[in-house]
C-alpha cells in the first residue's frame, strides 16, 4: 500500500503560492489546498501526456501536489516504483526515463492559467461543480483537468448526451444521416458530443446547432488552436451555443496519438456512441472500443454493402459489438429511460385487408381476379363450408371489397 502524502507537501518546490487565480463556485469557495491542487493539475497537464495511466496512479497515490513534487524532481518514490512494477511488467529504467521527461516539460502553471483566461478558456478539475463525474469511469486515464471554452455548462450538457462519430472522408449519405440524427436528438433535448473533425463530426455538430442545442467539441489540441482550420466558423458557433473541450494546455497542437487519446473522453462523456460511417481501419472504431470498454451503449448505422466507408459499421454489427440503429427513436430507446423512451415498432403501410380475419381473407382470395364465381365454388376454393362463405361474402360486400354479379360474386371495381 502506498502511503498518501499531504497535498500541501513541500515535495513540490517552487509552486506558486497566494490567492488562487481561478474563482471557485459560490457554494464551495476554494481553500488553499484546492488552489494548490488546481495549480498542480495545470502543471501536470503540460508535463505528462493526457491519459498517461502512470501519472494517473501517481496522482491517486499522492494527490496532485505530491505527484507534482516527484514529477518536478524526475524521481519517483521507491514504494511507487515497486507498486508499478507489480501492476505492469516494466523496467525501472523505463519509469526513470518517463519521470525525467515529465521534469523536462515543467512550465509555470500560473502562466498557463493566465494564458488560458486571456484566450477565453476556463479550467475545471475533478471536484468542481462543472466537472462531469462520468469521466471518473476512466480510472487511471481520467483527465487531469479540462480546459473549456464556450457558454454551455459541460456537466449539464452531458447529462443527456450522445456521441456521434465517423469517417472524415464521409459520403453525402453519411453526412446527411449524421446531421439528421443530431438534429433529431437535439429536438428531443439530447446534446451531441463529437470531435469537431471533417465529415461525420462536423455534420453532427451542425445538425445539433440547427436546433440551437448545446453541442460539445472534444479537441486533440488546445482550445485556442483551430484544427481543422476550415472549421473556425463552426467552432465559433459551438462556443456561442455549446462548449469546446481540451485536455491540453493553450497553444498545444494536435498529433495522431492525441486524436486517439481524446476519443476516450468522447466515449466517456456520453451515454452512448453512434458510429455513422467508418472504414475497417478508422479512428471512429477506436472511439467505439472505448465506449464498449466503459459499458456505454454502442450503436452503428448500416450503409450500402458496396461502400467501404460503412464497412467498419457492418463489422461492428456483425460481431455483435454494436446495435444497428436507423432512427433517432431507436437511439433514444437505448440511451433513454427504461420503459419511457421506447421506439415505435416499424410497420409497413396499413392496408384495408389487414383488419380481416383469416376465414374472411381466404374467401376474398378465392374470388377470381376476373369474372365472377358462385358461392359454392368460392367456398370450395377457400376451404370453408357454404354457410361460412355466404356470411363472409356479406361482410365483404358491406365493407366494399366485393359486389354481387349475374353469375355470383366478383371483386368490386375501384374507380
Amino acid at each position: 500500500m502506498i502511503a498518501m502524502m499531504s497535498p500541501g507537501s513541500a515535495d513540490a518546490p517552487g509552486l506558486p503560492a497566494g490567492e488562487c487565480p481561478v474563482a471557485g463556485t459560490p457554494d464551495s469557495p476554494p481553500g488553499a489546498d484546492r488552489c494548490e491542487d488546481r495549480l498542480a493539475r495545470v502543471a501536470l497537464m503540460r508535463m505528462a501526456e493526457a491519459g498517461d495511466p502512470v501519472m494517473g496512479r501517481l496522482i491517486r497515490a499522492y494527490g496532485p501536489h505530491g505527484a507534482l513534487g516527484q514529477a518536478r524532481r524526475g524521481v519517483l518514490a521507491p514504494e511507487f516504483v515497486a507498486a508499478e512494477e507489480a501492476v505492469a511488467p516494466r523496467r525501472r529504467t523505463d519509469l526513470d526515463r518517463l519521470a525525467a521527461s515529465w521534469a523536462a516539460r515543467y512550465a509555470d502553471p500560473a502562466a498557463d492559467l493566465a494564458q488560458g483566461e486571456e484566450r477565453g478558456a476556463r479550467l475545471v478539475i475533478p471536484g468542481d461543480a462543472e466537472w462531469p463525474t462520468q469521466l471518473d469511469d476512466l480510472g487511471d486515464t481520467r483527465p487531469f483537468g479540462l480546459w473549456l471554452d464556450g457558454r454551455a455548462n459541460l456537466r449539464l450538457s452531458c447529462l443527456r448526451s450522445v456521441a456521434i462519430v465517423g469517417a472524415r472522408a464521409a459520403t453525402p449519405y453519411g453526412t446527411t444521416v449524421a446531421a439528421d440524427l443530431a438534429h433529431g436528438l437535439g429536438s428531443r433535448g439530447w446534446s451531441v458530443v463529437s470531435g469537431g473533425a471533417y465529415g461525420i463530426d462536423g455534420a453532427a455538430h451542425r445538425g445539433a446547432l440547427a436546433v440551437r442545442t448545446p453541442t460539445v467539441v472534444v479537441l486533440a489540441c488546445g482550445t485556442d488552436v483551430c484544427y481543422p482550420s476550415a472549421h473556425e466558423e463552426l467552432f465559433r458557433a459551438v462556443r456561442g451555443r455549446g462548449v469546446v473541450v481540451s485536455e491540453w494546455p493553450p497553444g498545444s497542437h494536435p498529433t495522431r496519438l492525441r486524436f486517439l487519446v481524446r476519443n476516450r473522453v468522447i466515449a466517456a462523456l456520453s451515454r452512448g456512441t453512434v458510429v455513422v460511417q467508418a472504414a475497417v481501419r478508422s479512428g471512429a472504431l477506436n472511439t467505439a472500443a472505448h465506449a464498449s470498454g466503459l459499458n456505454r451503449h454502442l450503436m452503428a448505422v448500416p450503409g450500402p454493402i458496396t461502400s467501404e466507408a460503412s464497412a467498419g459499421c457492418h463489422v461492428l454489427i456483425r460481431q455483435g459489438k454494436a446495435v444497428c440503429v436507423t432512427s433517432v427513436e431507436e437511439i433514444v430507446e437505448l440511451v433513454g429511460s427504461i420503459g419511457d423512451d421506447l421506439a415505435p415498432e416499424q410497420r409497413g403501410q396499413a392496408r384495408p385487408h389487414d383488419a380481416l380475419n383469416d376465414e374472411t381473407r381466404r374467401v376474398l382470395e378465392a374470388i377470381p381476379a376476373r369474372g365472377a364465381a358462385g358461392p359454392a365454388a368460392i367456398a370450395v376454393a377457400a376451404g370453408v363450408d357454404l354457410t361460412t362463405a355466404l356470411g363472409c361474402l356479406g361482410g365483404l360486400a358491406a365493407a366494399g371489397f366485393v359486389e354481387a354479379a349475374d353469375r355470383g360474386w366478383r371483386l368490386r371495381r375501384r374507380g
